[in-house]
């Protein structure tokens, strides 16, 4: 994401009382803003890995916080339940917030270092990672995304300290054209955020739509902080598209208001959106008195759902967590530094980091913690496959497949899962 997405307005109360609840979930283990309660200033390597986030609690993204704060400390109680890492448990972990506000995230981050931590989860978006990266990777500190979607991370000059769990947005964007070309549409206006995401992502399935034979009749980029949208929908409305797709976070509820105003909702055309827009509660504020308005439209995203196991267990230790996108990755993202780090006998980031790439392929199967970590210390090379799907990680330190998830909104309003395909990156 990556992305990320939530919501302001209207929204506010919705996904206020969300985060409350979802927070509250996993007993002991931990929830959000703890930062204050583990001892800053541990050396790096001193035996005992010490895991930090930079994720949202508040904003426009707040909505993607629970779920991937809860899967950090759901998949430390797993890895502690099995003896944690380096015969060492690994402590609370040490949070701040990200906030969609790039001077907040780079001062959470500062917090977060400051507290001595090996590795940062986060941030969710991926500006706000490119507020921090940086500055994380810099400090030669690990920092692991779940959520990051922009094709930027590829080639960014990271020093070996940078990943992520999930695909970049070149795996997503053929997914998506291929959805609206398979439903029959020809003539397809592109609208973005202007930031790495939605650039990235446009361009992607931009690229796509015209390799299949599409026509792209607009392809244009917004200010994501406009105070109105009217513009953009009337852009749309000039190019006579048979289908849009809306690149955006919590803004992109505006847009779609206004083209349901103008005619232009999925009664009349195809509409399209993507992970920023994947989010349970999109009908009802989009059209808060009909959510069936929404009815019909579809969307891309990373798979979130598709491991009905971990779902299940997420749940149990989360019992009020509502939202799910991303939980996968970000979990995948701790048992990977986690796993590094006893291959690599250290909690030092300067040497688990080289490990991380080499656990996900190429080695024994296997599927958990406990399992990883047993054949490590037989002197087995591991070949770690997720919870969000096989990683198989290419040297930039991302997934070379991942698994697309095509959702839809019924009749009701209801965001349901349609279809999950899989997406390679070329070898």
């Amino acid at each position: 994401m990556r992305i990320s997405t939530g919501f302001r307005g209207a929204a506010a109360l919705a996904i206020a009382a969300l985060v409350v609840t979802a927070c509250g979930g996993g007993g002991d283990e931990g929830g959000g803003g703890n930062g204050d309660q583990q001892s800053g200033g541990a050396a790096k390597g001193n035996g005992v890995l010490e895991l930090g986030y930079v994720l949202p609690e508040t904003g426009e993204l707040a909505f993607l916080g629970p779920p991937q704060i809860q899967a950090t400390n759901y998949a430390i109680k797993t890895i502690n339940d099995a003896g944690g890492v380096l015969d060492k448990q690994i402590p609370k972990v040490v949070g701040r917030d990200e906030a969609a506000q790039e001077a907040v995230a780079s001062q959470s981050a500062d917090q977060v270092l400051g507290a001595g931590v090996d590795a940062i989860i986060g941030a969710a978006a991926s500006g706000m990672s490119l507020a921090i990266i940086d500055k994380v990777t810099g400090a030669q500190v690990v920092q692991c995304s779940g959520s990051n979607t922009a094709p930027t991370f590829t080639d960014y000059d990271d020093g070996g300290y940078y990943f992520r769990t999930a695909p970049s947005d070149v795996l997503q964007g053929p997914v998506l054209a291929n959805t609206i070309i398979g439903d029959g549409h020809s003539n397809v206006a592109l609208v973005a955020r202007a930031d790495d995401y939605g650039q990235g992502l446009m361009e992607s399935a931009k690229k796509e739509l015209q390799n299949s034979g599409a026509n792209v009749v607009l392809s244009e980029t917004y200010d994501p902080k406009s105070t109105n949208f009217q513009p953009v929908v009337q852009q749309i409305k000039g190019s006579n598209p048979d289908a849009a797709v809306v690149i955006g976070f919590e803004e992109g509820t505006q847009i779609l208001q206004g083209m349901i105003e103008q005619n232009l909702g999925p009664r009349q055309i195809g509409v399209y959106g993507t992970d920023g827009l994947h989010n349970s509660e999109l009908a009802s504020l989009v059209s808060k008195g009909n959510p069936g308005a929404l009815a019909g439209m579809k969307g891309t995203a990373p798979a979130s759902a598709g491991n009905q196991q971990f779902v299940k267990e997420l749940q149990k230790f989360a019992p009020d967590l509502q939202e799910l996108q991303f939980a996968p990755q970000v979990y995948d993202c701790v048992i990977s530094i986690a796993l590094a780090a006893q291959k690599a006998k250290s909690d030092a980031p300067s040497k688990f980091a080289k490990e991380i790439v080499g656990i996900t392929k190429n080695g024994e199967k296997c599927e958990s913690f406990e399992d990883c970590s047993t054949k490590l210390s037989n002197g087995a090379d591991i070949d770690y496959d997720g919870v969000s799907g096989p990683l198989d990680f290419v040297d930039a330190g991302e997934p070379q497949e991942a698994s697309i998830e095509i959702y839809t909104f019924d009749r009701q309003g209801k965001l349901q899962t349609a279809d999950t395909q899989q997406s390679k990156l070329n070898e």
